[in-house]
C-alpha cells in the first residue's frame, strides 16, 4: 500500500533556533506522530561560518535538521502553525510516496 505524503525539513543550529519549542509544538500541540532530529557534523549558512564538531573547535552551534512527514494537507497546516509561533528560517519540503507495510 502506497500513500502521498509530504516530507517536511527545518534547518535549524543547535544552540541559536528554539529546537526545544519546535518539537513541543510538534508533540504537544501538532500531535505529529513522529520526529527525527539529526545533528549534523559539519555545515554552513548564509554567513559561510563553518559549524563543525571537530575536537579542536568543538562548536556547540552544530547544524541540526528536524524532520518529519504527513498527509500533504495536515503537513502544510502543522507548517503554517510553526511559522505562526516562531520565526524559523529555513523551513523545506517536497511531495513523496509512504510505502506502508501491511
Amino acid at each position: 500500500m502506497s500513500q502521498q505524503i509530504t516530507v517536511v525539513r527545518i534547518y535549524m543550529l543547535e544552540g541559536k533556533d528554539h529546537t526545544d519549542e519546535v518539537l513541543k509544538i510538534l508533540h504537544d500541540q501538532e500531535k505529529v506522530p513522529g520526529v527525527t532530529v539529526i545533528r549534523g557534523i559539519e555545515g554552513y549558512g548564509e554567513s559561510g561560518e563553518i559549524h563543525t564538531s571537530s575536537l579542536l573547535t568543538l562548536s556547540l552551534d552544530l547544524p541540526l535538521i528536524i524532520e518529519f512527514f504527513d498527509e500533504p494537507e495536515r503537513a502544510e497546516h502543522v507548517i503554517h502553525a510553526l511559522r505562526e509561533k516562531l520565526e524559523l528560517k529555513h523551513i523545506i519540503s517536497w511531495p513523496a510516496v509512504s510505502h506502508l507495510h501491511d
